[in-house]
């Protein structure tokens, strides 16, 4: 796997972001909602980072199922999310791919009544977007490759990478192999 950023790099960027935040928030409290399962490894070095109270929490959102490196039909599950009612919220996500996703979470959480809600990507992925909407907070604008590491996954897999790497065609090669291997 082709690396594209480092573990540095990303404490770095984080770290950047983290700062953006607090100047954003000042003294409010906030209430930082993690989209399970890829923000899990940013939202836990993230909120190292701000010295703010804060409230954490939840929200389940995939597209992405089994063997694929595009997108599919999406689905939100807001029941493990916190009250969010009259609170300023910061939605925590991997990736900015498309869009759709941040845009699809942040219409569900509007339903609860927030008093804010604001986003937080660790990449923004170039050449992508399909929605007019952009993140508040980008730690990393990173090209059109399928990534892993530092929370983000295929197939369940690569999430513990210290870094982010780019999957590149012989490595999905390899990884099938791995999983027939497995499966025999």
């Amino acid at each position: 796997m082709k690396t594209l950023l480092t573990r540095e790099e990303l404490n770095q960027g984080v770290a950047r972001m983290a700062g953006q935040i607090h100047d954003r928030y000042a003294d409010r409290q906030l209430t930082i909602i993690s989209v399970l399962t890829g923000s899990m490894v940013l939202v836990a070095d993230l909120i190292r980072e701000i010295d703010l109270p804060m409230r954490l929490g939840v929200i389940e959102a995939s597209s992405y199922r089994g063997a694929t490196t595009t997108r599919g039909e999406l689905t939100i599950n807001a029941k493990p999310m916190l009250d969010i009612t009259g609170r300023d919220v910061l939605l925590v996500d991997d990736i900015f791919d498309t869009g759709h996703t941040l845009v699809k979470v942040i219409e569900k959480m509007q339903e609860f009544n927030p008093a804010s809600v604001r986003s937080a990507v660790l990449l923004r992925k170039h050449g992508r977007q399909e929605v007019q909407a952009v993140p508040d907070f980008v730690a990393f604008d990173i090209p059109d490759e399928f990534v892993v590491g530092y929370g983000l996954d295929y197939e369940d897999l690569y999430r513990n990478l210290p870094y982010l790497a780019a999957l590149e065609e012989h490595d999905l090669d390899h990884h099938k192999k791995l999983v027939e291997v497995h499966k025999s």
